[in-house]
């Protein structure tokens, strides 16, 4: 059983951060929805659920994503869907269930930077940056590299651009963790790649690492998928390091061929308004 001896609700990030300061046994609360399955006792319980990190917001430029959004509600939003392609929602939408979805927060998943996790190898290819309260902003692949310990992460901000993205994964059934998991994205003119559930943490692909350029002929993708195919691997009871070396490549493929068929977003957008014009009555 899980048991806090303090329960602190800060007002804002700086208080929550310097109460985890203060005391090297304090922990970040988040949606509790691993934190719960432990059996320990922890000396100062910080919830962030008072310092206003529940909110989804739109600039020009970024979306601005607040570490107590829940899953859900990036799940479920529009515009943030349409410019990523849809990356976030078909990487969590398997995950145990709605109830659970709506519960678990994205800073929470972010920050564990857990081995299984489909919310970090969706968000590594896109332009994904993070705000601490001590570190302040850095690059999201740098943070899962290692940066920012015993930290407060305020917000996550995706950076927009007119991506090419596709989640790809495979699960031995329907809600199961991955048993490997990949995104691949284009923007800027350069290719992105993150391969997941190795079972290890996400391992990110760009520039001289993947080898990949913007048009790329066949044999240049099967050389980048080979990239990908030569990450460390893992055993574990959902599959062998050998059987994921495998599903890596296959699955590299298909997201970086499933992302380079898009058209734009206001290609797409525009044919599907097309499509959806009412048409007249043959007579």
């Amino acid at each position: 059983m899980l048991k806090f001896e303090q329960y602190v609700r800060p007002d804002t990030p700086q208080e929550a951060f310097d109460l985890l300061q203060e005391n090297r046994l304090a922990t970040i609360i988040g949606g509790m929805m691993w934190l719960r399955l432990s059996d320990r006792t922890i000396p100062v319980g910080i919830d962030l659920s008072g310092c206003g990190l529940n909110t989804i917001e739109e600039t020009d430029g970024a979306f601005i994503i607040g570490a107590m959004v829940t899953l859900g509600q990036l799940e479920n939003h529009e515009a943030f869907k349409q410019m990523t392609r849809g990356v976030f929602t078909d990487g969590v939408h398997d995950i145990i269930g709605t109830q659970f979805r709506n519960l678990a927060t994205v800073g929470g998943s972010a920050y564990a930077r857990m081995g299984f996790s489909d919310i970090v190898t969706a968000l590594l290819p896109l332009d994904t940056w993070c705000e601490f309260t001590g570190a302040g902003t850095m690059r999201f692949a740098d943070f899962v590299n290692g940066g920012a310990a015993r930290d407060v992460l305020e917000r996550i901000v995706v950076k927009k651009h007119d991506y090419r993205a596709s989640f790809q994964c495979l699960r031995n059934s329907a809600t199961d963790f991955s048993t490997l998991n990949v995104c691949a994205a284009l923007w800027e003119n350069e290719w992105h790649l993150a391969v997941g559930a190795r079972p290890k943490k996400a391992k990110f692909l760009e520039g001289d690492d993947l080898a990949l350029p913007v048009g790329f002929t066949n044999e240049q993708l099967a050389a980048a998928c080979e990239n990908a195919r030569y990450l460390n691997y893992g055993t574990d009871r959902r599959g062998s390091a050998e059987y994921r070396a495998e599903l890596a490549e296959l699955l590299s493929r298909r997201a970086i061929q499933a992302a380079a068929a898009q058209s734009s977003v206001e290609e797409e957008l525009a044919r599907a308004a097309e499509a959806n014009k009412p048409r007249g009555i043959s007579q």
